[in-house]
């Protein structure tokens, strides 16, 4: 049941991620020109989905187990790190520079959008690096 509902609910994102616009790199990077031609479009997409989020989130607080019965995981910890700021600017310059963000990117793959392959791949070797390097620092730290 766990991986129909999983499907079900990637299926629901990505025709929400096409028919908002925001799996189109051209949509994206128009919302992100403060400076130009600005389409203030996708405010309404992000505001809508922090609402629908924070709704989902308040209920989600007051329960042990999911409505498919297992364990609900929200983060407890808060604070904000340099890690996560450096994090945070590192996504916002991939988007700026791509107009795609790793949801959208696959769903824009599947599309059909042929700058998609590149962002993709690129994606998927900086998560590998991570990886890579993430188990290097522990190794030595375990030496």
């Amino acid at each position: 049941m766990g991986l129909i509902t999983a499907l079900i609910s990637g299926l629901l994102f990505g025709v929400g991620l096409m028919v908002s616009g925001m799996a189109n790199p051209a949509k994206v990077l128009g919302f992100l020109d403060i400076a130009g031609r600005w389409d203030p479009s996708l405010a309404f997409v992000m505001a809508g989905a922090i609402t629908v989020g924070s709704i989902a989130f308040l209920f989600a607080k007051r329960r042990r187990k999911s409505l498919l019965g297992l364990p609900m995981q929200i983060p407890a910890n808060s604070s904000v790190t340099l890690r996560l700021v450096l994090g945070s600017a590192v996504f916002g310059v991939g988007w700026g520079l791509a107009g795609f963000c790793p949801g959208p990117a696959l769903v824009a793959l599947g599309a059909g959008f042929p700058k998609a392959w590149g962002f993709v791949v690129a994606m998927l070797a900086g998560m590998a690096a991570f990886e890579f390097l993430k188990r290097a620092k522990l190794s030595r730290q375990r030496a």
